[in-house]
């Protein structure tokens, strides 16, 4: 089928939002706690694993975004800045509303506001794209650079000093988190010390969706397609370096989301953006991509409706009696939570279809 589309949207980014979607619902759904296999696990705490690059990559693609929509009304504030505040309270609201549905259906009682928390993965993509959109209408883009720069330092140095490399409640990160968000209301009751998108950590964020923005410059004012992907693939090999030689003294670490974590992300990204430009725009290589294509024009519907559909499934002990009864036998315990989350998958990307294919795009 072709992706030849009629609008003006970026086909590439969509499959790549569609690929990161994809990642998530693969990483947060294994049949069976304790059998996901490595590439699908998070690092526990140093360290990098291809499921650490999901959510810094979609955040990456919002940065990209952001350009791309603010640059249709020529970053006018004027006409920009009521549409940049309801989208950030929308999206954040989203995070938090769908918190509390989670916490209902685990919990099946109403009263959960004492114990729900407040951060997570949609309250942090409001707050970055808050926060970089009201800059970008804002500040010459020209400074973007100086306050990437500005707030990765600042943010090594505030770890540097700050213990800020220790799992522990001594961290500055779990510190700040503790004091702000307050225990109850972190992560798993802040048993692991640290929110993952808890409130210091958001900083080296905003520096992952600017990096973005200025990715979505290049798409934007480099009108070779050539151009665009020479420009991508030397600025991510040249983050994916620098990151990783900063990592000798700033550890990869997605939990603190550490600066070295934003540049090997971003690198990272970039890189497969670039390949996918080039596969796509340039060689009009597209059947592969419909299916990545289909769920990345509703990301983050789709990914909310997999949080809930997969909470639903284990409060009704669906994932464990499918994995128990025929996940598990037929390929064993990692095979067999690997086909329960391919299953899961498939019945979510049915749903994105569905809306695909009534040209229902439901936009946060």
């Amino acid at each position: 089928m072709s992706l030849t589309k009629s609008t003006k949207r970026l086909v590439s980014l969509d499959v790549l939002r569609g690929i990161t979607i994809c990642g998530m619902i693969l990483v947060n759904n294994a049949g069976a706690c304790g059998y996901g296999y490595a590439p699908l696990k998070h690092a526990r705490w140093d360290g990098f694993t291809p499921a650490d690059l999901v959510f810094p990559a979609f955040m990456f693609i919002m940065g990209v975004s952001i350009y791309l929509s603010l640059n249709k009304a020529n970053f006018n504030w004027r006409t920009s800045m009521s549409r940049i505040l309801r989208r950030t309270a929308l999206i954040i609201l989203s995070g938090i509303a769908l918190k509390w549905i989670l916490a209902f259906i685990e919990t099946g009682t109403c009263n959960t506001l004492e114990n729900l928390r407040i951060m997570g993965v949609l309250q942090r993509l409001g707050i970055c794209y808050g926060i970089v959109a009201l800059l970008a209408v804002t500040v010459r883009h020209r400074f973007f650079p100086a306050i990437i720069a500005v707030l990765l330092v600042g943010y090594y140095l505030l770890q540097l000093f700050g213990n800020g490399f220790e799992k522990s409640a001594e961290n500055i990160v779990s510190i700040v988190d503790y004091a702000v968000l307050g225990k109850s209301h972190m992560y798993l009751g802040g048993s692991q010390f640290v929110d993952p998108e808890g409130v210091l950590s958001t900083i080296p964020a905003v520096a992952q969706v600017m990096i973005g923005f200025l990715c979505g410059k290049i798409i934007v004012r480099e009108k070779e397609i050539r151009s665009q992907i020479v420009k991508l693939a030397v600025w991510g090999t040249l983050m994916l370096v620098v990151g990783y030689l900063w990592s000798y003294g700033d550890p990869l670490n997605k939990r603190l989301w550490s600066p070295s974590f934003v540049l090997v992300t971003c690198g990272a990204t970039s890189l497969i953006f670039a390949t996918l430009i080039y596969v796509i725009d340039d060689s009009k290589k597209t059947r592969w991509a419909f299916p990545f294509l289909v769920v990345g024009v509703n990301p983050l519907s789709i990914y909310i409706f997999s949080e809930i559909a997969g909470e639903i499934f284990r409060k009704l002990q669906w994932t464990t009696l499918s994995f128990d009864g025929v996940w598990q036998p037929l390929f064993g315990n990692y095979g067999g939570s690997l086909a329960y989350a391919l299953v899961f998958l498939v019945f979510n990307w049915l749903v994105a279809f569905f809306l695909y294919k009534k040209h229902i795009y439901i936009k946060l």
